[in-house]
């Protein structure tokens, strides 16, 4: 799995193959971030010119080092990244944030 994620990250993400992104970074132990997932997850269907992509901070240490807060959304537009939120917040909040960087 983390070979795969590296993979993600270093060739997908900060690339002209993925145009708009958005990079949920949580933890399995991280009850913000357990109840956030099925709304994170129902969005992706709401926003098809987004790539959703989640990521374990546990299971991808070397790329997740920098994560301070969990869940943590990042927003990448032509591989740059554009913005970071951090917290949930609700769906609706998460759902605002989304729709600005559609």
């Amino acid at each position: 799995m983390r070979s795969y994620m590296r993979y993600v990250f270093d060739s997908y993400v900060p690339s002209q193959y993925c145009l708009q992104a958005v990079i949920k970074y949580g933890a399995t132990w991280c009850p913000v971030c357990i109840q956030i997932l099925p709304a994170f997850c129902r969005l992706s269907n709401n926003f098809p010119k987004l790539t959703f992509v989640y990521t374990d901070i546990n299971e991808c240490s070397e790329t997740t080092q920098h994560i301070r807060y969990t869940p943590t959304f990042q927003f990448y537009r032509n591989g740059e990244k554009v913005d970071e939120m951090f917290g949930a917040g609700g769906e609706e909040r998460l759902h605002d944030r989304l729709w600005l960087h559609s």
